[in-house]
């Protein structure tokens, strides 16, 4: 599998799925500029949704995309969450980092799992009732990943942020979602603006085993 994206100056980039895996990253610094059209992501994100696997073909992932002032609504929210709960001092800090490294972004893909979609499978299946939630969140996981991966390789920068459940309730209701919709993660993505950091890895004799 090759991914294709158009970089700045214009020349084309390809990587293997592999080799976009690992310069996939967390950017932290990134801007509302961007090289990549709002149709280029749009389209990542339907392939994404159309083909990335469920446990029993459940396709229970759920994305919202927020752009322009839909995406800096998001971060306004979370902030106005945050205050009411922290101390000015905390939230001094907190509105910086919020400020700096996603809402100074082109967008946001928030990722919600359809309960209702879960709930129908644990009635038809009860043998398996307790492992429809966990598959769930294996599901959002894999989106996530795709999506993230996908971004970079397009030349955008994106992080994984865990504002939920503080922000559950106002998100539903400011873009109008299903009650059965549970936010599981927001990624907020631009244009980097800085290098990521360096990432260390474990020595992976201690994480795989191989018996032949």
């Amino acid at each position: 599998m090759v991914y294709s994206y158009q970089k700045k100056k214009g020349q084309k980039m390809k990587r293997t799925f592999a080799e976009a895996m690992a310069h996939r990253r967390s950017y932290y610094s990134i801007g509302s500029d961007s090289s990549v059209l709002d149709e280029e992501i749009v389209h990542i994100i339907r392939e994404a949704v159309k083909n990335v696997p469920s446990a029993f073909n459940s396709q229970s992932t759920r994305i919202v995309l927020l752009l322009g002032d839909e995406h800096k609504k998001l971060w306004n929210i979370v902030k106005e969450t945050l205050k009411a709960r922290i101390s000015a001092e905390a939230f001094a800090k907190t509105e910086a980092k919020i400020d700096g490294c996603f809402a100074s972004g082109h967008g946001t893909v928030l990722y919600f799992e359809d309960t209702s979609v879960v709930k129908k499978l644990q009635e038809a299946f009860p043998s398996y009732k307790d492992n429809f939630p966990t598959w769930s969140q294996h599901t959002s996981a894999m989106h996530q990943f795709a999506i993230w991966t996908m971004l970079e390789d397009m030349g955008l920068g994106a992080s994984l942020q865990h504002y939920n459940p503080l922000i559950d309730d106002e998100v539903r209701r400011t873009w109008n979602l299903p009650g059965d919709w549970m936010l599981i993660a927001q990624m907020p993505f631009g244009t980097p603006t800085g290098e990521p950091g360096e990432k260390e890895f474990e020595d992976l004799s201690k994480r795989i085993k191989i018996f032949l």
